[in-house]
């Protein structure tokens, strides 16, 4: 099979700009205006981003995860605790998030700290997932080695079977919180001389934008 002309791939920008008039003061209100428009325009799975986090020895690691709530606070998540990001963040509660929109040609980068959310919010968000997220939330010992899936399929039978329709959220799952000390917002323009307008918090509170080079 012949590889493909991976060198010449390339697409020209051309669906919008990203001009300083026209954005918020804030980079919250900012990311909530074009996440409604990704939402708005049908873009396939908005609330999907990429959560990057650093493990013991300095090595970063990536992975997806859906957003499940953002506000004043921060950008909030779900997982195992005890999963490979669970474990890093928790040596090292720091995270950079990444929301890739590619219909629009845009691209948003978070970076901060990070907290857990409290229990009753993880309890709260837990109780609204659909059965068999609550199953396999128990049935996977998230990023451990299994020999094959029968014995995933089998751990989730017997945690329907212990639980029913009522099972609790596992001590080991909840959320996650990123707060952010950074924003930039990306918008691609032809012959790639891209938008880039990055947000930095300052130290009373405000916000410092700044146009990047591409």
């Amino acid at each position: 099979m012949s590889k493909p002309p991976i060198a010449d791939l390339r697409k020209s920008y051309e669906l919008g700009s990203l001009e300083e008039h026209e954005l918020a003061s804030e980079p919250l209100r900012q990311f909530g205006e074009w996440f409604s428009e990704a939402v708005a325009k049908g873009v396939i799975e908005p609330n999907a981003m990429t959560v990057a986090t650093v493990g013991p020895e300095g090595r970063p690691s990536t992975r997806p995860v859906l957003i499940k709530d953002f506000d004043e606070r921060g950008i909030v998540w779900y997982t195992n605790y005890r999963s490979r990001k669970g474990r890093e963040l928790s040596e090292h509660p720091w995270a950079a998030l990444q929301f890739h929109w590619l219909e629009l040609e845009r691209v948003v980068r978070i970076e901060g700290s990070v907290e857990k959310t409290s229990e009753q919010e993880s309890d709260a968000y837990f109780a609204r997932r659909p059965l068999a997220h609550r199953i396999g939330a128990w049935a996977s010992n998230q990023s451990e080695a299994i020999p094959n899936r029968g014995v995933i399929v089998a751990r989730a039978a017997e945690y329907g079977l212990k639980f029913g329709l009522n099972p609790p959220r596992p001590p080991h799952w909840g959320g996650f919180r990123l707060k952010p000390d950074y924003w930039e917002f990306w918008q691609g323009r032809a012959s790639r001389l891209h938008d880039r307008i990055a947000y930095t918090l300052q130290a009373d509170g405000s916000w410092l934008r700044t146009r990047l080079s591409p």
